[in-house]
């Protein structure tokens, strides 16, 4: 489609707004600038207690343990308990890096 420049900049400028004009993406009691307050209202209005505070686990093993019912201290292929080895050195270059 080809437009003259003052029908693109027409069409170009419906999709602006004016200066002191915010968008609004989300609106209601869930809006981002006041989505607390509004919601302990909702929870007030309806006599609903405020939920239990998240406590996220402290280590990455028990969270993934909690996700899939799956710890990562036992051998998928055994099943024993696997101990760490320690730290691994970097394997060394095969080729001299000329760089």
């Amino acid at each position: 489609m080809t437009l003259a420049a003052d029908e693109f900049i027409r069409r170009f400028l419906l999709h602006t707004l004016p200066d002191g004009f915010h968008r609004i993406r989300h609106y209601g009691f869930l809006a981002n600038g006041h989505r607390v307050a509004k919601l302990a209202i909702c929870r007030r209005l309806l006599t609903t207690p405020p939920p239990a505070p998240l406590v996220p686990p402290a280590d990455y093993r028990e969270r993934y343990r909690r996700l899939t019912g799956r710890s990562l201290e036992i051998c998928p292929c055994c099943g024993g308990l696997m101990k760490p080895l320690g730290a691994r050195r970097p394997a060394r270059c095969a080729w001299p890096d000329t760089s």
